[in-house]
């Protein structure tokens, strides 16, 4: 069969990329039409239609600035789907751009399959009039949205497990020694290692990094370093700090750190399952007028998938205005080794593992929808 995939961001990449291989296992015919990066393509063996560094625009600005490639991409990635017209289209998170496409291919009698939920349940809960009418099923990743798209909107979706716990074991068995990775990296020995990820836009980027800098400089006895995300430069980077950038090695930069500073994402639970002390960081434009506003927007407690999971705050969440670094730095005291809330975020990060089970997410969401499609 013929799947068309889009996934606008590198950590939809990564997921997808697992997603398409199980879905050849599942379907030996299978072949792949996607929006997406590199893991896509070399888990398919074939190119993307467009590739995702040419997408992930964030925040309203920002999409208005490069509104001209936006609609171009949306154009490209439906004449695309009309003419080929494949057996199912499989949408992974990225909301605004993926219902429309979803609209799309019902219109032409394409079945959408729902891989990794839109955060309905934070903020934009109307897109879930959307889902219900146009995504025939929903397969999550998050153990809490099942109860919540039940309860709040009649509607069963299918929890499949969380990619992230075996992605993150798989990689803590094959990890190297923090002297090859010192040595990998041109990183110096001696001081422990402080985890600076400011996330994957130059807009997260440039709202983050300075604040994270900051606390830093207040930590001499360890040595920060940067997460470099793929398809950004380090000329980004060394704008707002002349500290080292490790390329694309986010995984065991955090793994082989003392304690992490990480923007709100999918990096909190990769470090929540590390087991590294973290503090989670969401600058945005820091003014306390936003902050209210976001509060008023958000229907949930936390932001954060750590504390989302374990519904109890395990991580500290300094947002917008209140990430500070007074504040941040006066959080990653607190859970240091040595620290007041240390045990406590521990014991917090084995909970959230026994919550995610050790379900393999991307072989139960492929048997899901090769069964769909087969009528099983």
């Amino acid at each position: 069969m013929h799947y068309f995939i889009s996934a606008g961001e590198a950590s939809g990449d990564i997921h997808a990329a697992q997603l398409i291989k199980q879905l050849r296992v599942a379907d030996p015919q299978a072949r792949f039409t996607f929006l997406g990066g590199d893991l896509m393509s070399e888990a398919s063996g074939t190119k993307p239609l467009i590739h995702y560094r040419d997408m992930a625009f964030m925040g309203f600005c920002e999409v208005i600035r490069h509104l001209g490639k936006v609609l171009g991409n949306l154009r490209t990635a439906r004449e695309s789907l009309v003419a080929e017209h494949p057996d199912a289209l499989i949408l992974v998170d990225y909301p605004s751009f993926n219902l429309k496409l979803a609209k799309e291919a019902v219109k032409h009698g394409i079945p959408v399959f729902y891989y990794i939920s839109p955060k309905v349940w934070a903020w934009k809960e109307g897109r879930v009039k959307k889902i219900k009418r146009y995504v025939k099923r929903m397969l999550s990743i998050l153990p809490f949205e099942v109860e919540y798209y039940r309860n709040r909107h009649d509607y069963e979706i299918d929890y499949v497990g969380n990619p992230t716990v075996k992605e993150v074991d798989e990689k803590l068995t094959a990890l190297s020694s923090d002297e090859e990775f010192r040595r990998r990296h041109n990183l110096p020995a001696g001081k422990p290692l402080l985890a600076l990820v400011p996330g994957s836009r130059t807009g997260e980027i440039r709202n983050n990094l300075p604040v994270m800098a900051e606390v830093a400089r207040r930590h001499p006895d360890m040595l920060p370093v940067v997460a470099g995300a793929p398809a950004v430069d380090a000329d980004i980077y060394h704008r707002y700090c002349d500290f080292a950038v490790v390329d694309n090695d986010t995984f065991e930069l955090m793994t082989h750190s003392r304690a992490a500073l990480v923007t709100s994402g999918t990096a909190t639970l990769e470090a929540a399952l590390i087991g590294v002390p973290q503090v989670v960081c969401y600058r945005a434009n820091g003014s306390r007028i936003s902050y209210n506003i976001f509060k008023h927007i958000l229907k949930i407690r936390f932001v954060s998938l750590p504390n989302l999971i374990a519904d109890r705050e395990v991580v500290a969440e300094q947002l917008v205005h209140l990430c500070n670094p007074a504040l941040v730095d006066a959080e990653l005291i607190k859970v240091l080794p040595e620290g007041a809330r240390h045990a406590d975020q521990q014991t917090g990060y084995r909970e959230i593992r026994e919550k995610l089970t050790t379900a393999d997410s991307a072989t139960n969401a492929a048997q899901i929808i090769v069964a769909e499609l087969k009528g099983a």
